[in-house]
């Protein structure tokens, strides 16, 4: 059996999706999404195995839950969209098909019968899915309005400037705010790039900070500062950061 998960705002069009796929053997439909920010947790979940995914949604885009599908094992994607431009260019980039709304049922099954044959091809896959997740970063730009955090099988959507800092510790990375610590989605050099007009410094190699958060810089010698943020965090700035310091103090 393959699992479905259906992402779409539209209860028409989720409901044209459910009817076919309900209708045809071999596939189970294991949940629905009205918007992308439930359609992330889902697809953790839920881990189905294939996902129609609209690209328009409130909350989160499809292209936003596309950049944030970095824990495996990540499904395949078929993008349901109202837009030819948009589902062309991520089928160029790795979806494995994208069907254009009102969805037949026999472009349906043709696009069933991709993923089927693709799913037998696992490197394949994950190179697609590399692909993609790329160009759902560029599509979606380097001025994120929200963050996307995770607490266990769950995902909020934070505001930039509710966030405190960024802090690596081991393999996690984890977003600050100030009552409570989620678990980023992104690498940290990715989180740098994702922020990098936003009012974010790296101070460490394992923390970048929000410099409208930093209440108090203690100079602990000419080339160390301690940087005391809104919620009373402590974090040390390296010698190779401190020209940041200066940044934040305009000198």
């Amino acid at each position: 059996m393959m699992r479905i998960l259906i992402a779409d705002d539209e209860p028409i069009a989720r409901g044209i999706l459910r009817e076919e796929i309900t209708s045809l053997a071999g596939l189970e439909l294991v949940g629905e999404a009205e918007n992308g920010l439930s359609a992330l947790a889902m697809i953790r979940s839920l881990s189905p195995d294939l996902v129609f995914l609209d690209l328009e949604m409130p909350v989160m885009g499809g292209f936003e839950v596309i950049a944030n599908l970095t824990v495996p094992p990540q499904p395949s994607l078929v993008i349901v969209t109202a837009y030819n431009e948009h589902a062309i260019r991520a089928f160029e980039a790795g979806a494995i098909d994208y069907l254009l709304k009102p969805v037949s049922r026999e472009r349906l099954v043709k696009s069933i019968e991709r993923v089927s044959r693709l799913r037998g091809q696992p490197l394949e896959a994950a190179e697609q899915a590399k692909r993609l997740v790329a160009v759902a970063e560029s599509s979606i730009g380097t001025t994120p309005g929200k963050i996307v955090g995770r607490v266990g099988d769950e995902y909020f959507l934070l505001d930039a400037a509710d966030v405190l800092a960024f802090l690596a510790e081991d393999d996690d990375v984890w977003v600050v705010t100030a009552k409570r610590r989620y678990l980023a989605t992104h690498s940290l050099r990715a989180m740098e790039e994702r922020t990098r007009p936003l009012p974010f410094e790296r101070v460490h190699r394992n923390a970048i900070v929000n410099v409208n958060h930093v209440r108090k810089m203690s100079a602990l010698s000419s080339q160390r500062w301690l940087l005391t943020l809104s919620n009373g965090i402590e974090l040390t700035v390296s010698k190779r950061q401190t020209q940041t310091v200066r940044n934040i103090l305009g000198t």
